[in-house]
């Protein structure tokens, strides 16, 4: 007697499982999951992305020296827009595309109103000088920004805070944005005191994604060793292969 409710096999999953081995079909799934998981880099928008976030502050520059403050300031913020522009006609993210006039916006309105070029990193340098101060609050509190982030963006809570070491792993990569954060303050203030306004350009832009590509690593080293860990424990669920 047959049954109505038993599943069927079309011909395709029948060869498909007579010429596929389980170690080539487990290959294969490793491979799809790591094309959905998107690098650093191609959160950033890609090569592109890092080059147009240089790009007002590098025009900026030049303009400024070329030009004086307002030339620098309408250069900036034109670059700006246009960037946003052709973001939005290639249908990309819109928060980026926004969130870059924006900023410019704000630093060009500051140089503006004191009327000194400098002034257009100011923000930038103080709010180094912020993630610096929140990254290392965060470890004396014991809630090490790294962990929290990026255990919330992959959905995976706060278990890891039921295991020392996997805290102490958050914990250096913390420590690690920390001091990237205050050496952008550091040297950034340093040049602002001195008004050097070119040499200030390019700190912003060598001390950007560069650094933030370092940090990000020692982040992705302690959530592959705190994962480790949590499997070894029991509080995460080992992969069985």
């Amino acid at each position: 007697m047959t049954n109505d409710f038993a599943p069927k096999t079309t011909p395709e999953e029948l060869i498909t499982m007579q010429t596929t081995s389980p170690q080539e079909a487990a290959t294969d799934m490793q491979a799809a999951d790591q094309r959905k998981k998107k690098s650093a880099l191609e959160q950033a928008g890609g090569t592109k992305g890092v080059i147009y976030s240089a790009l007002p502050a590098l025009v900026f520059v030049v303009a400024n020296n070329a030009g004086g403050l307002k030339v620098g300031i309408l250069a900036a913020l034109l670059v700006a827009l246009g960037i946003a522009v052709e973001r939005l006609m290639r249908k990309e993210s819109l928060q980026p595309a926004l969130g870059g006039v924006f900023g410019v916006a704000i630093a060009a309105g500051i140089s503006w109103y004191t009327g000194s070029a400098k002034d257009f990193f100011l923000i930038g340098i103080w709010l180094s000088l912020a993630g610096a101060v929140a990254f290392i609050l965060s470890v004396v509190l014991r809630w090490p920004l790294a962990g929290l982030i990026w255990n919330s963006t992959t959905g995976k809570g706060t278990v890891w805070r039921a295991d020392k070491r996997s805290r102490i792993y958050y914990d250096i990569a913390t420590l690690v944005l920390a001091a990237i954060f205050g050496a952008r303050f550091a040297v950034q203030q340093y040049l602002y005191q001195a008004d050097e306004v070119g040499s200030l350009g390019f700190a912003k832009i060598a001390m950007g994604y560069p650094l933030l590509a370092v940090g990000f690593l020692a982040v992705a080293w302690a959530a592959r060793a705190s994962d480790k860990r949590l499997k070894a424990v029991g509080l995460l669920p080992a992969k069985h292969s």
